[in-house]
C-alpha cells in the first residue's frame, strides 16, 4: 500500500504553488529537530528510522491515488501529473536508531529539490514523533529496571497498528519482550504470554485453572496469582506444579510488600527459583520504587505506549537552506518567538573526554564540527541519490542504544525533572 496519503493537504498545495511560479526545483534542505526536549526529560531516543525508511520506498502517487486527487481537486492538473511520476531522487542522513538525541539535534537532513522534499514532512514527522517518543519513555523504565527484564504489554491500550510500532521502539531501546503477536511476525521480536484473569474465573476452581494451564504449558509456566487471595493462590500453584513452576505473576495491590510476602512464601515451600513478575500499570517511577523488592521482572502497558506523559518527541520539520538565483546554498530560518529555528546545513557530532563519557552535543553549521580526536561523529547516510543505502536490524539499533546510554554521565540516569543532560552547542 502506498504511503502518499499518509500526510497533510497543505503539503500539496504548497506544491502546486511552487510548482507553478518555478520555485519547486530549487535545491533545499530541511532539517527535523526538536527545539526542547519533554519537560523534565535529561535525554530523548532515536526510534523509527528503519520504519520511515521502508515508508520512503513505498511513497509513490500510484494511478488510484492520483485519480482521487484530481476529483476532490485537492490539487491541479499539472500537479497531479508531476506527482503521478513522483520518486524522491535526493539525499537523507540521520541518526541511526538506538542513538540519543538533544534539543537542536539534527536528527534527519533531508536534501533534495524542494518539491521533492516538502511532500515527505508529515509522513517523517508521525514516525520519529511517535517512536522516538516510545523509545524516550522505554529507555527510562529499562534504567529504573536495572537488569531486570521489561516485557512490553501495551496493545490493548493504544491503536492497533501503532502497537506494533511501540512495540519495536520499546525493544530498540532494551525491552526484552512484547506480548504483540504482529511485532513478534514483522520485526522478529521475542513474544511472551500465558494467561489473564478471565482464564481462571472460567474454571470452577483456581485449581483447575492452574492445572488446565500446567498441562498445556508445562510447569515453566507463569501463574497469575491474584485473582482472589495470593497467598492460597501460591499454595495452590506450588501444589500442582511443583517447585519448579516457572514464575507468578500480580497484577494488583501494593506490589512492594506483596512481592517480599509472595517471594518468603515460595521460599518457604521450596520454590527458590520461581520467578516473580509485576504488572499493574507501571511507569519508570513505580519500577523505581520496586528496586529492593524481590521482583524479577516487569510487564508494562499504558505508561509505555503513551510516552510516560510525553506522547510525542515534539520533532518539527523546517526548511534550513535552499539554492538563491545563483544555486548557491543559503541558510534560512524562523524567527518567530518561541518557535526559532537555526539556518544552513547542519553537522553533528557527540562530544566525549578521553575516558568516553558524553561532554557535548556539537552541530557544525555549514560545516562538520571539529573533532578533537575523541569525538564519535552522529550523522549516518540513509539515502544517497535516491537508492537507500542503511539497513541496520533491531540487534544492531539495540547494541548502539547500550553503547550511547553507556556514554552519558550519571546524572542522565536520574528519574526526577532536569534540563538535558548535555549541552548543544553550535559551531558556524
Amino acid at each position: 500500500m502506498t504511503t502518499a496519503l499518509l500526510t497533510d493537504h497543505y503539503e500539496l498545495t504548497m506544491l502546486q504553488a511552487a510548482l507553478a511560479d518555478g520555485t519547486a526545483h530549487r535545491h533545499s534542505v530541511f532539517e527535523l529537530f526538536a527545539r526542547r526536549l519533554p519537560t523534565g526529560r535529561r535525554y530523548g531516543v532515536v526510534a523509527g528510522t528503519g520504519r520511515l525508511l521502508d515508508a520512503l520506498e513505498d511513497f509513490r502517487f500510484d494511478p488510484g491515488t492520483v485519480a482521487w486527487l484530481r476529483e476532490r481537486g485537492v490539487v491541479d492538473d499539472p500537479t497531479c501529473d508531476w506527482l503521478a511520476d513522483y520518486r524522491f531522487t535526493g539525499d537523507v542522513w540521520g541518526y541511526p536508531e538506538g542513538e540519543l538525541y538533544f534539543p537542536a539535534s539534527p536528527v534527519l537532513v533531508v536534501e533534495g529539490t524542494f518539491a521533492e522534499a516538502v511532500v515527505l514532512e508529515t509522513l517523517f514527522l508521525s514516525v520519529l514523533n511517535h517512536d522516538s517518543a516510545i523509545a524516550s519513555a522505554a529507555a527510562r523504565m529499562v534504567g529504573a529496571a536495572d537488569g531486570r527484564p521489561c516485557i512490553e504489554m501495551g496493545s490493548r491500550r493504544t491503536h492497533e497498528r501503532a502497537a506494533v510500532a511501540a512495540a519495536r521502539a520499546a525493544y530498540v531501546a532494551g525491552f526484552a519482550t512484547t506480548s504483540n503477536l504482529e511485532a513478534g511476525r514483522t520485526h522478529g521480536i521475542p513474544t511472551a504470554g500465558t494467561s489473564a484473569h478471565s482464564f481462571t474465573l472460567l474454571h470452577d476452581t483456581e485449581r483447575d485453572a492452574f492445572t488446565a494451564q500446567v498441562a498445556s504449558l508445562g510447569t515453566g509456566t507463569t501463574l497469575l496469582v491474584d485473582t482472589y487471595d495470593i497467598e492460597e493462590a501460591v499454595r495452590t500453584g506450588i501444589d500442582v506444579t511443583g517447585p519448579g513452576l516457572g514464575a507468578v505473576r500480580i497484577d494488583s495491590g501494593d506490589l512492594p510488600s506483596l512481592a517480599r510476602r509472595v517471594r518468603e512464601q515460595l521460599d518457604g515451600l521450596g520454590a527458590t527459583a520461581t520467578r516473580i513478575v509485576v504488572t499493574s500499570d507501571l511507569d519508570e517511577h513505580a519500577i523505581a520504587g520496586l528496586a529492593a523488592a524481590p521482583v524479577d521482572g516487569y510487564g508494562v502497558g499504558t505508561s509505555l505506549v503513551t510516552g510516560s506523559g510525553a506522547p510525542t518527541s515534539g520533532f518539527v520539520y523546517k526548511l534550513v537552506a535552499r539554492a538563491d538565483e545563483g544555486d548557491a546554498l543559503v541558510p534560512v530560518a524562523k524567527t518567530s518567538a518561541d518557535k526559532a529555528s537555526v539556518g544552513g546545513r547542519k553537522w553533528a557530532l557527540r562530544r566525549l573526554s578521553a575516558a568516553g563519557t558524553a561532554e557535548a552535543e556539537v552541530v557544525g553549521i555549514g560545516a562538520p564540527p571539529h573533532d578533537d580526536g575523541d569525538d564519535r561523529p552522529l550523522l549516518v547516510p540513509f539515502v544517497e541519490g535516491g537508492t537507500r543505502v542503511h539497513h541496520d536490524t533491531l540487534d544492531d539499533a539495540r547494541a548502539r542504544h547500550a553503547a550511547a546510554i553507556a556514554e552519558l554521565p550519571a546524572a542522565a540516569h536520574k528519574l526526577s525533572a532536569g534540563e538535558p543532560v548535555l549541552e548543544t552547542v553550535f559551531e558556524r
